[in-house]
C-alpha cells in the first residue's frame, strides 16, 4: 500500500510539472490569456499546495489498523467539510405518493418527501412486479440535466428515467431523486460559482451536504417499504449524481454496493488543470482538513465500488481518476477486498454511454443478487415530463429554494464567548492551511530613495513557498524613530498610495506606478509633503503591506477569473482573505527582524476592505498593541470570505476577541 501512495504521488508531482508548464504555454488551467506576475504567482502557488496536499492524503496509514482507527474520524470530518456538523435531526418524513404509472412489468409512484421540515424531495419509485420476497434497491441520484418546458421543472429524475425502468424490469426497485437545483422546487447549487454566496464558505457551507442529506433521507424512506430489501441498497449516478453517489456512499454504511459515474477526481485536476472550472458547487466539500478525493472514495472501503469514468472526459480527466485509483487500491488492498474494487474506463467524453452502464448493471447483479447472468443493456424512456411531474402545485411551506440557510449550525450573540476556545477553532478550522515552521521571512531590499528626509525602501519577502509579496517601509532618514506604524491596504488604497508616492519617490517606484496606471498624475503632492513631515516630526515608522492580491501580485481583474481563483483556495481548505491574514503576521514578523524595530510599540490601520483582515490579523500578532478600524467588522454576508468562521464567532464576537489582545479604535 505504501509503495502504491508513493508511486500515485510521483506521478502527480511529474503530471503537476507537465500542466503548469502547459499552462502557461497554452493558457490552460485558467490563466487569462495575458497573465500578470499575480497571476502566475497564484499558479506556482496552487501547484505547490496541491502538491502538498496530495503527498500527505493517506501517506500516513500503512496497516489495516490504521485505516480502521482513523476511519470513523475521517468519516466526522467528511461530515463537517459537508456542512453536515451536527447531522439535522431525523423528522418526520412525512411521505406522500401523489399518483401511480401502472406498466406491465412495474409501476411508478410518483411520491415526495420532506428530508428537514419543508424540505422537499420528488422522487419516482419504480417497483418491479411479480416478486415475492423483498427486493434489492437502486438510490439513483441524478445529474445536472434541466428538464423545463415553458418555465416549469419537471425535475431532473425524467432524464434518468430510463435508469428506473431498467432496473425495475429485472428485479430492482429503484427511486430516481430529483437534486435540489434542477428539481420541481428549483434550489441553489452555484453559490460561489455563480451567485457571488462567498458565505457559503464562511459558514462552511456546500450545496453538497443537501444533496448528502437527501439521499441519506431517501435511505429512511427505502427502509420503510415492505417490498425492499434494506440489506441490499446500491447508489449510482453519473456526473453530479456520481459525485452525490459518492457522498452519501462514504457517509452511509447503508450503502452496500457504489457505481459512481464521473463524479469525482483529484486536486490536481480540479486546481492546477483548472477543472474547477467545470463544476458547481455541489461537486466539492469545503476542504477544511485539506484532504485530496482518494480519502473521499477510500471511506467507502470495503464495500463493493466500482469508479467509472470515459477517456476523454474532459471535466473528469482520465489521469485524475486513474491516479485516485490507485490510491484507493492500497486501502481495499489493506482491508483485503481488492476484488471488491474496479475501474472502469470506456471510450468517450462526458457523456452517457451503453458501453458504461453495461458493466455497472452486471456489478449490481453481481454483488446485490450474486448473479453473472447476461444483461439486456436497454435504457428507453417511456413517460412524458408530465406523466412524472409529482406536483400539481408546489407547497407554499417549502425552503427548498433557500436551503441553504438551514445546515451548520452559525454562531448567536448569546452564546458566551470563550476566547481561548474560539482562538483555538479559528486556528484549526478557519486558519489550518497556514503553513507551519517557518523561519521569520527575510526582508530583501529591492530599491531606496531620499525625499524631504524621509526614506522610502522597497522590500521584497517570501510569506510562504510560492508567494513573493513587496513592502514599503518609510523612516526619517536621520534620528531615533518612536513607534511602528503600519497601513494594510486593497487595491484601490494601494494604487492611491502609489499616485501620492510617485511626487517624491518615483525612482524606487517605477514597476508600482506603472502597475498603478498613475504615472503623470498631478494630485497629492501636498498629501506626500504632509505625509513626510508626520513621519520626521513623530519619529515614525510607517509600512505599507500589500498581501497577495494587491499590488504587485493583483490577479487579473476579470470576473471569470476572480471567481474561480478564489473557489481554488477553497478546494485547497483555505480563502484567499485567510491567507492574506496570515501575510500580515508574515510581513510584521519580517519587519521586526530589521535593526532597531524589533521593540518598537505597533499600532495598526486598515483600508475599509481590509477590516477583517487586520482584525484577524491582530490575534495571531501580539506585537500588535492599537488598531484602527475604518468600520466594525461586517456580517459573513458583506465581509471577504473566511473559512467556517461564522460558526465560531459573530462579527461582534470578533470585535470583542480583537478587544482582548489589543486596543481598538472604530472609525479612525
Amino acid at each position: 500500500a505504501a509503495r502504491w501512495f508513493r508511486r500515485a504521488a510521483e506521478q502527480g508531482n511529474a503530471l503537476a510539472q507537465n500542466n503548469l508548464g502547459d499552462m502557461y504555454e497554452k493558457g490552460y488551467g485558467g490563466l487569462p490569456k495575458d497573465p500578470t506576475p499575480g497571476d502566475r504567482m497564484f499558479a506556482e502557488y496552487f501547484r505547490l499546495e496541491t502538491q502538498r496536499i496530495s503527498e500527505g492524503s493517506l501517506a500516513d496509514i500503512h496497516s489495516r489498523a490504521d485505516w480502521e482507527s482513523r476511519r470513523e474520524g475521517y468519516r466526522h470530518q467528511l461530515q463537517e467539510m459537508l456542512g453536515l456538523d451536527p447531522l439535522p435531526s431525523r423528522t418526520d418524513l412525512k411521505a406522500t405518493i401523489t399518483g401511480v404509472l401502472d406498466q406491465p412489468e412495474f409501476t411508478v409512484e410518483k411520491l415526495h418527501f420532506q428530508s428537514m421540515p419543508g424540505l422537499y424531495v420528488t422522487a419516482n419509485l419504480y417497483l418491479p412486479k411479480q416478486s415475492l420476497k423483498p427486493v434489492p434497491a437502486i438510490l439513483y441520484v441524478c445529474g445536472h440535466t434541466p428538464v423545463r418546458v415553458e418555465g416549469v421543472s419537471y425535475g431532473n429524475k425524467v432524464a434518468y428515467q430510463g435508469y428506473g425502468i431498467w432496473f425495475a424490469r429485472n428485479g430492482y426497485a429503484c427511486l430516481v431523486l430529483d437534486s435540489v437545483q434542477l428539481g420541481e422546487i428549483e434550489g441553489i447549487h452555484h453559490g460561489t460559482y455563480r451567485e457571488g454566496m462567498w458565505w457559503w464558505n464562511s459558514r462552511g457551507y456546500s450545496s453538497a451536504a443537501v444533496e448528502a442529506w437527501n439521499c441519506m433521507r431517501a435511505l429512511d424512506y427505502l427502509e420503510s417499504r415492505p417490498e425492499i430489501d434494506a440489506t441490499r441498497f446500491g447508489v449510482t449516478g453519473r456526473s453530479g449524481g456520481g459525485a452525490y453517489s459518492w457522498w452519501v456512499s462514504a457517509l452511509d454504511d447503508r450503502i452496500q454496493v457504489a457505481c459512481p459515474t464521473a463524479g469525482i477526481t483529484d486536486l490536481q485536476n480540479h486546481v492546477v488543470d483548472g477543472t474547477v472550472e467545470g463544476h458547481c458547487d455541489c461537486m466539492f466539500i469545503v476542504n477544511t482538513y485539506r484532504w485530496d478525493y482518494p480519502q473521499i472514495a477510500a471511506l467507502v472501503a470495503p464495500r463493493p465500488l466500482l469508479i467509472c469514468n470515459t477517456d476523454k472526459d474532459t471535466i473528469y480527466p482520465l489521469d485524475g481518476v486513474s491516479r485516485l485509483h490507485e490510491r484507493v487500491r492500497g486501502i481495499y488492498d489493506l482491508m483485503e477486498a481488492s476484488t471488491n474494487l474496479g475501474l472502469l474506463i470506456t471510450e468517450g467524453p462526458h457523456r452517457d454511454s451503453q458501453d458504461l452502464q453495461v458493466p455497472v448493471f452486471r456489478w449490481f447483479n453481481r454483488y446485490l443478487k450474486h448473479s453473472e447472468a447476461q444483461v439486456q443493456p436497454e435504457v428507453s424512456s417511456l413517460f412524458t415530463p408530465k406523466q412524472l411531474k409529482v406536483f400539481d402545485q408546489l407547497p407554499s411551506d417549502q425552503i427548498s429554494a433557500r436551503c441553504y440557510e438551514n445546515f451548520t449550525r452559525l454562531a448567536s450573540p448569546t452564546d458566551p464567548l470563550n476566547p481561548h476556545l474560539a482562538l483555538a477553532r479559528l486556528k484549526e478550522r478557519t486558519f489550518g492551511a497556514w503553513p507551519s515552521g517557518l523561519s521569520a521571512p527575510i526582508l530583501r531590499e529591492l530599491a531606496s530613495a531620499l525625499h524631504e528626509g524621509v526614506r522610502l525602501s522597497v522590500y521584497a519577502y517570501t510569506s510562504q513557498p510560492g508567494v513573493e509579496l513587496r513592502l514599503y517601509l518609510a523612516r526619517p532618514a536621520e534620528g531615533p524613530v518612536s513607534s511602528l506604524h503600519f497601513d494594510l491596504v486593497e487595491e484601490s488604497s494601494w494604487r492611491k498610495r502609489m499616485g501620492v508616492a510617485q511626487h517624491g519617490f518615483r525612482g524606487a517606484l517605477e514597476s508600482e506606478i506603472a502597475l498603478a496606471g498613475v504615472a503623470g498624475e498631478t494630485e497629492g503632492a501636498s498629501e506626500l509633503l504632509e505625509w513626510t513631515r508626520a513621519i520626521r516630526e513623530q519619529q515614525l515608522v510607517f509600512v505599507t503591506l500589500t498581501p497577495r492580491g494587491v499590488g504587485l501580485s493583483r490577479p487579473t481583474a476579470e470576473k471569470t477569473y476572480l471567481t474561480h481563483l478564489r473557489r481554488r483556495f477553497m478546494l485547497l481548505g483555505q480563502t484567499l482573505a485567510g491567507m492574506q491574514v496570515f501575510d500580515v503576521v508574515r510581513a510584521l514578523e519580517a519587519v521586526r527582524q530589521l535593526p532597531g524595530l524589533s521593540r518598537l510599540p505597533t499600532q495598526g490601520h486598515a483600508s475599509l476592505e481590509m477590516t477583517e483582515v487586520a482584525a484577524f490579523a491582530s490575534l495571531f500578532q501580539p506585537e500588535i498593541q492599537s488598531l484602527s478600524l475604518a468600520q466594525e467588522p461586517r456580517s459573513d454576508k458583506e465581509a471577504p470570505d473566511f473559512l467556517n468562521w461564522s460558526r465560531w464567532l459573530t462579527p461582534e464576537q470578533l470585535l470583542s476577541l480583537v478587544k482582548t489582545r489589543c486596543t481598538v479604535k472604530i472609525g479612525g
